[in-house]
């Protein structure tokens, strides 16, 4: 049988994190496993949210940066969850930053943005129908 194609993605730690509850908080996240360097720090946990993976990484000779070296990140982990409000509280609540509000966009979402503890910008979205859309002008 023919594994479906999905992806996930590696953000990269900060070396001697020992915590990563934050997902498990904000997106009832689920580690499956970790692999732990001698200290008790996270080398690499694998995550899922509702059957997505990903993956923590300390910075290595490959994973060489984290958004909070580079003061920024070049990528948007896109989520699509029911309750955008809801996931946008609880990630507040366990320590993110808040970088955009929800609200509905003309183009058939509602959206807001948040910054992890470590730096990963997060895009907390859902497709919403055309009747209940406000913001039609954004």
């Amino acid at each position: 049988m023919k594994q479906k194609t999905a992806f996930a993605p590696i953000l990269t730690i900060e070396n001697g994190i020992t915590d990563v509850d934050f997902y498990q908080k904000a997106f009832g996240a689920i580690e499956l496993r970790r692999f732990g360097n001698d200290d008790g720090s996270i080398h690499v946990s694998e995550m899922e949210i509702d059957g997505a993976l990903f993956h923590l990484h300390e910075v290595t000779k490959i994973y060489t940066s984290t958004p909070l070296r580079l003061a920024g990140t070049t990528v948007t982990i896109g989520l699509f969850v029911d309750d955008v409000d809801g996931v946008i509280a609880a990630a507040v609540a366990a320590g993110a930053t808040l970088s955009s509000p929800a609200k509905d966009y003309f183009y058939g979402y509602r959206q807001g943005e948040i910054v992890d503890p470590h730096g990963h910008r997060w895009q907390i979205q859902k497709k919403i129908p055309q009747t209940q859309r406000t913001d039609e002008n954004d």
